[in-house]
């Protein structure tokens, strides 16, 4: 199975800190973001593709041709049209089932092991404060309805409670509650019907994945679970608060 990062992006509210080095590259604990992630994949990702764009040569020089037993491929992203965009640049070289995520989160091992266990689906975390993040919709039987880009409504009641995929199977852990405060945490697992559908405009001359997952959504079933941990990297502070929380990851 592949994997597709999406780590083409300056991180321009990194500030200083990206002046050097492209944000995906910066380190935690003496590793780059990047390599903490390939160390999170499950054991069936065999292929990763990079999405690379500003200093894409820090990436290339670390990870080279191959990586932890993984082969590596690079695709070069020069036009920063957004998540859609980036992933229709990988379509070429890839197979039919594919894992994605963005290149400056951390995720957890067991959350990824859990989301490819399905055809198509998108992983969730809930949130305090919607209004910072792009929302997921359920429909009631645990599939994404759409995907809201930050709320105005941030004060809505959270919903608390999961509810199992199936009664005899307690492990997947996936979202049923109609609610919003469930977080996009950028993972999904797709197949190449993804591009058939048109992308999304997002604004600015940017094409959204989440936006276009949403048109598929209306004729397959998209998953939706919700994640075990996550820590978005936006900023230095959260680049700090990594240091603190990386063990929750592993």
């Amino acid at each position: 199975m592949q994997v597709v990062i999406l780590a083409a992006g300056r991180g321009k509210r990194m500030k200083g800190l990206t002046r050097a080095t492209t944000k995906p590259m910066l380190k935690i604990k003496g590793k780059p973001i990047l390599e903490h992630k390939l160390n999170a994949l499950p054991k069936k990702i065999k292929e990763v593709i990079f999405i690379v764009g500003y200093r894409n040569e820090d990436i290339l020089n670390h990870f080279k041709r191959y990586f932890g037993g993984r082969r590596i491929i690079y695709v070069f992203q020069t036009n920063l049209n957004g998540t859609g965009g980036a992933l229709h640049l990988a379509r070429s070289v890839l197979k039919d089932k594919f894992l994605v995520m963005m290149g400056d989160d951390l995720y957890h091992k067991k959350d990824l092991a859990e989301i490819i266990k399905h055809d198509v689906a998108i992983m969730g975390y809930e949130v305090s404060d919607p209004s910072l993040f792009g929302v997921i919709r359920t429909n009631g039987n645990g599939t994404m309805a759409d995907v809201i880009e930050k709320p105005k409504n941030s004060r809505c009641k959270l919903a608390r409670q999961h509810r199992y995929a199936s009664p005899h199977d307690s492990r997947q852990r996936v979202w049923r509650a109609k609610h919003c405060g469930l977080a996009n945490t950028g993972v999904y697992v797709l197949n190449k019907k993804f591009f058939d559908y048109e992308l999304a405009p997002i604004g600015a001359g940017e094409f959204g994945l989440p936006q276009t997952l949403a048109k598929m959504a209306k004729d397959h079933e998209v998953k939706v679970l919700q994640a075990r941990a996550w820590h978005p990297i936006g900023n230095p502070e959260d680049l700090k608060e990594a240091e603190k929380v990386l063990s929750k990851f592993v």
